[in-house]
């Protein structure tokens, strides 16, 4: 063996090591790290590193501060993975050969690449163009279709269009911007480009309707237009649906047009059995592969294979080319293809419809789950939604509009949640135009390269079934959600058909004579303090600010429900608890202005008695020398006046009464004994209905807790006064020169 090649396949998988054995930097590298500016391009060391220290920054940039073990590997990448890895090493080196070998090498790997998959996908006498980006082939095969209808195109380029303007059609359910895309690579107006609808009233609302197909290409023929090329799926982006590509592929042999087809079922030509509509696809004139995710080979091409008799044109299309580093763009997939062989592909095909058909078994047995699936004995895209239909409408009320925007919102947090919960199941959330926002599982996309499982799909199966419930009691009690805050004065209900929940409420307050400025700053204030109370309560709800992008403001959403949830004790908190915030808001702004008054009171009560002791005491006293001397020899027997401020009734008091009492009252809180409060059952959560979660309940509502402690810790500022104290000389202690009476200042 060339020990070029050995060492480069060393080489790569020491490299693999690195990056997927998640061994942790030191922590004077982490240190290093974080003081460094890793994020802002720096100058180039003038020293050099070695490949490991290269390999811990790929490492590092990969996964970012993320060191948890759990994470740190994105994808799953099998031998065969490590193949295609290895094909683009190889494919560096071997560029740097002298021509005639590498052109003989590149040659026989695009020939043999071209014969096997063209064998597997039972495509005859096809040729095979690789490229990087899934519509690149798609762009050229245009432009081969263009040269072989316009003889002159290659030499009169534009003008040639101006008098007969091409026409591509494509269907509705094609790849978002695909159309566009094409027009904008080839140079052509939108108005090339013609959408064909799907069907309406007969067939798969999927699927291209052929009746209106044949009488739009009728029309351009007429209008002097030339009917170019049709884009036909084999499995839509969205639902997996086939076209009905026989009837197509009349329609483009009767018109003379040229038929493409791409699309997930593809992959299904490889199987022993291939379902009827997707045969037809062995016929077309060109279709696009992708086997990268397919087969879970990272960075492999895309492949479109084509039929065409002129060579010239495919090379001046750009199918062919005649640089042999071209065409080492299928040496990725020429070693892959060789590791896995004909068997290893089949099977990975195989098992990938195997899982579609195992959860779509399992969905047939869940209620309020449908499914929309094409061939349900050979579809690989399944493709389920929860519906209201089959759903309990027992207990509360359904409104029409549930059909729509808010199922919507539901099918959209279970996909969320499954993706989260079961995140090897690959499924995501599609939105389609006739069905709504779905949920997708497409094994063929996401199984090889997640290493998806039968004991995935029984997971997944198995969290939808926790989850169908959920949702159920969602759908029925959102609208006796609505009735019940519409029964509150103080609460507005907020209409967010997209909130995937109960629904938003707006805790409104009662004062009216603020402005609007005013009153806006109050109700995100007291809607603030009342979200963090909410999310502070032993419950399982779930409370939020609502989405992110919502219109209304200042607002608390409720999160899903289960069966045994009380409403209407739910709305009574939020009333409640409110109710409480508004009040102590109220308490401090009074009392700021009763503590400015009572400190404006002080002050003059100060005054006077500083004025009353120099009656008594004399001026002679209050000379610093004279004052001290006299104070010395003949001390002032004086009294202490002290003064208390009453926060709930805002006035001074003498402090008398207080000293006087102070040790009864000591023994009176000694003997009084701590208010009773009844505790909720051990596991018992909050707005549970009686008998629903336990066999008995609390003879005291939470509700009723929660307001008591609410309202206690509201009084707590009322129970505490403000002692003022007039500081004067003892008797039987000096008073320092200077410091006779205490100033103002001083003792504020």
């Amino acid at each position: 063996m060339d020990p070029t090649l050995a060492e480069m396949g060393n080489h790569l998988s020491d490299a693999m090591k690195i990056l997927e054995s998640g061994k942790l930097e030191s922590e004077q590298g982490k240190e290093r790290r974080k003081l460094s500016w890793k994020d802002i391009p720096g100058p180039l060391q003038g020293d050099g590193q070695d490949v490991v220290s290269i390999l811990q920054l790929v490492q590092n940039l990969m996964h970012g501060d993320d060191d948890k073990q759990g994470q740190r590997r994105m994808q799953y990448v099998a031998e065969q993975g490590h193949m295609a890895l290895l094909g683009h090493s190889l494919a560096a080196y071997i560029s740097v050969l002298e021509r005639e070998r590498l052109r003989k090498l590149t040659t026989r790997i695009l020939s043999d690449t071209t014969l096997w998959l063209c064998r597997l996908f039972r495509y005859e006498n096809g040729s095979a163009y690789y490229h990087e980006d899934d519509c690149e082939g798609l762009v050229n095969v245009c432009r081969l279709v263009i040269n072989t209808h316009y003889e002159d195109y290659a030499t009169e380029g534009f003008t040639m269009l101006s008098s007969k303007h091409p026409v591509i059609y494509q269907s509705a359910a094609c790849r978002p911007g695909l159309g566009q895309h094409l027009c904008c690579q080839l140079g052509l107006p939108l108005s090339c480009l013609c959408i064909v609808p799907c069907n309406t009233m007969f067939g798969s609302l999927h699927q291209m309707d052929v009746a209106l197909l044949d009488k739009l290409i009728r029309d351009d023929r007429e209008s002097g237009k030339v009917p170019l090329l049709l884009i036909a799926n084999a499995g839509t982006p969205g639902a997996g649906h086939t076209d009905k590509l026989s009837r197509l592929k009349e329609l483009c042999v009767q018109y003379n047009m040229w038929l493409h087809v791409e699309g997930v079922n593809l992959a299904t030509l490889a199987l022993g059995q291939v379902s009827s509509a997707v045969t037809p696809a062995t016929k077309c004139d060109s279709m696009t592969l992708t086997p990268g995710p397919w087969l879970g080979l990272p960075a492999v091409p895309a492949v479109t294979l084509y039929r065409h008799e002129d060579p010239a044109l495919s090379l001046a299309a750009g199918l062919t080319s005649s640089q042999p580093v071209e065409k080492l763009r299928a040496l990725p997939l020429w070693l892959s293809l060789q590791y896995l062989g004909h068997d290893g592909i089949v099977q990975r095909i195989k098992h990938a419809s195997q899982l579609s058909q195992q959860l779509l078994e399992h969905l047939k047995t869940l209620a309020s789950i449908k499914t929309s699936v094409e061939d349900e004995l050979n579809s690989p895209v399944v493709v389920f939604r929860f519906s209201q239909d089959s759903a309990p409408s027992s207990g509360g009320s359904v409104e029409g509009y549930f059909a729509g925007d808010v199922l919507d919102a539901l099918n959209r947090w279970l996909g969320e949640q499954l993706a989260q919960q079961v995140p090897l199941s690959g499924v995501d959330v599609v939105e389609l135009e006739d069905e709504g926002t779905c949920v997708r599982f497409s094994p063929l996309m996401t199984a090889a390269a997640l290493g998806t499982q039968e004991n995935d799909v029984a997971a997944l199966v198995e969290k939808l079934g926790e989850m169908i419930p959920v949702l159920s009691c969602t759908l029925r009690f959102r609208q006796d959600f609505k009735d019940e805050v519409l029964q509150q004065a103080s609460l507005s209900y907020i209409e967010d058909l997209s909130w995937p929940g109960l629904g938003g409420v707006r805790y409104e307050p009662r004062t009216t004579d603020l402005d609007e400025d005013k009153r806006q700053h109050s109700v995100e204030k007291i809607n603030g303090d009342l979200l963090k109370k909410l999310m502070e309560l032993d419950t399982d709800l779930y409370f939020s600010g609502g989405p992110e992008f919502c219109e209304e403001k200042n607002g608390i959403f409720i999160g899903m429900a289960t069966e045994d949830l009380d409403v209407a004790e739910l709305v009574e908190t939020i009333v409640s608890i409110g109710r409480d915030i508004e009040e102590s808001g109220k308490l401090f702004e009074n009392m700021t202005e009763v503590v400015r008054r009572g400190i404006q009171e002080a002050e003059l009560q100060l005054q006077k008695a500083n004025e009353e002791k120099l009656i008594e005491e004399g001026v002679f006293r209050q000379i610093p020398l004279v004052g001290s001397v006299l104070n010395w020899l003949s001390p002032v027997q004086a009294s202490v006046k002290g003064r208390t401020f009453n926060l709930a009734e805002g006035c001074l008091d003498s402090t008398e009464p207080v000293y006087s009492v102070k040790a009864q009252m000591n023994k009176e809180a000694s003997l009084d004994s701590p208010k009773s409060i009844t505790k909720r059952f051990p596991g018992q959560k909050l707005f549970r209905r009686q008998g629903a979660g336990s066999d008995s309940v609390s003879d005291t509502s939470s509700v009723n807790q929660l307001e008591e402690s609410f309202r206690e810790m509201a009084e707590v500022p009322q129970e505490h006064h403000v002692h003022i104290v007039e500081e004067t000389a003892l008797s039987d202690q000096r008073v320092p020169e200077g410091q006779e009476t205490e100033s103002v200042d001083t003792l504020r």
